[in-house]
């Protein structure tokens, strides 16, 4: 019997999504009124922190070929195919912490997060 690495193209599979809260479209539609040619924001992953990886989140003024998009109430989230194995069924929202504003992402694949709630790890399937 002869077996076969195989590869695979993360657009090739069937993803849950992402959802944004109110809240959390609120503040992107604001962001991006803000500045014009900002079209919404980019969602990302990179290696960083203690656990593993952390989030990102960029302005975007033209939409990469591999984006997937994610709207609500006229908001735009980006996202590549890349990170999404990562955040794959993550919920965006926008909450106010004592002074601080922030995004949170509840994420159902994240295994494990830093003290500090800044990275995240992920269990391989």
């Amino acid at each position: 019997m002869e077996l076969h690495a195989g590869t695979f193209e993360p657009g090739d599979f069937a993803w849950q999504g992402l959802t944004l809260t109110s809240a959390a479209a609120e503040q992107i539609r604001q962001l991006t009124q803000r500045e014009p040619g900002i079209l919404g924001l980019r969602l990302g992953v990179k290696k960083s922190g203690c656990a593993g990886f952390g989030y990102v989140l960029d302005t975007v003024s033209e939409p990469q070929a591999d984006d997937l998009l994610y709207q609500r109430d006229g908001a735009r989230l980006y996202v590549s195919t890349q990170a999404m194995p990562f955040i794959d069924g993550t919920e965006v929202d926008y909450v106010h912490e004592g002074l601080n504003q922030v995004f949170k992402f509840h994420n159902p694949k994240a295994q494990n997060e830093c003290g500090c709630g800044e990275s995240f790890g992920v269990q391989a399937e």
